[in-house]
């Protein structure tokens, strides 16, 4: 196999799974081990990957997260198919929570005329009041204003005196078979707490997000049903 396949092959090993192994790596992708060493090596070098201990090795996620005002122009008929899919999931009487992100704040536009209360942390909320037949309530908490969302312990206090019939989460990635992950450590604590307070979770997420970590695990996608563009 040639090197540069080869080793991109590894790096999509790795990328499917939360921790692998080298001695696993050298199986899936049916090199030696040495070469596995040396191939991971290079990838830690790039940036890629993180080498723990005991042989494992994990995919290095970005450590930032973009702004919203960039994160709207990427991917924005993919967002729209979720959203529009989401969004007919909720009925008539039906109350809601809808996460901050481009993806789950699109969901507004199509919950015109449903006799629904609407809760949600995205300061975006307003761009789109009113909501035909909607009640309308938006969290108060800590500003972060390149996310345009609400997040802190205000917030959380809040979301913990509700219940939701369905709730409708973003995130920045998510692994197959493993979690789902955000940059912001209160974010991840906030869409928790909403997912204990509701009858049913959803988690938003292009596939552009699959297999993509992030600093903060916020629960197993298990524990959640995924909705991407993909029937």
């Amino acid at each position: 196999m040639v090197p540069e396949l080869r080793k991109e092959e590894v790096l999509r090993c790795i990328k499917e799974k939360e921790v692998s192994y080298m001695k696993d790596l050298a199986v899936e992708v049916g090199i030696s081990l040495s070469t596995v060493r040396r191939d991971v090596a290079q990838l830690e070098q790039e940036g890629s990957v993180i080498v723990m201990r005991g042989g494992a090795v994990k995919y290095k996620a970005e450590d930032f997260d973009q702004p919203v005002v960039k994160k709207r122009l990427i991917h924005s008929e993919e967002k729209e198919i979720i959203a529009k899919k989401a969004a007919a999931l909720v009925e008539d009487g039906d109350s809601i929570y809808v996460d901050s992100g481009t993806t789950t704040v699109s969901m507004f536009k199509y919950l015109q005329g449903k006799r629904i209360t609407i809760v949600s942390s995205s300061t975006e909320m307003r761009d789109y009041l009113p909501i035909k037949n909607a009640q309308c309530i938006m969290l108060g908490g800590e500003v972060r204003a390149d996310l345009e969302s609400v997040l802190g312990a205000q917030t959380e206090k809040m979301i913990s005196d509700m219940y939701f019939d369905k709730a409708f989460i973003g995130a920045n990635g998510y692994i197959p078979d493993g979690g789902i992950y955000t940059y912001d450590d209160r974010e991840a604590r906030k869409k928790a707490i909403v997912k204990e307070h509701s009858k049913k979770t959803y988690a938003l997420m292009d596939t552009s997000k699959k297999n993509k970590y992030a600093f903060s695990k916020v629960f197993d996608l298990s524990e959640v049903e995924l909705i991407t563009e993909e029937d």
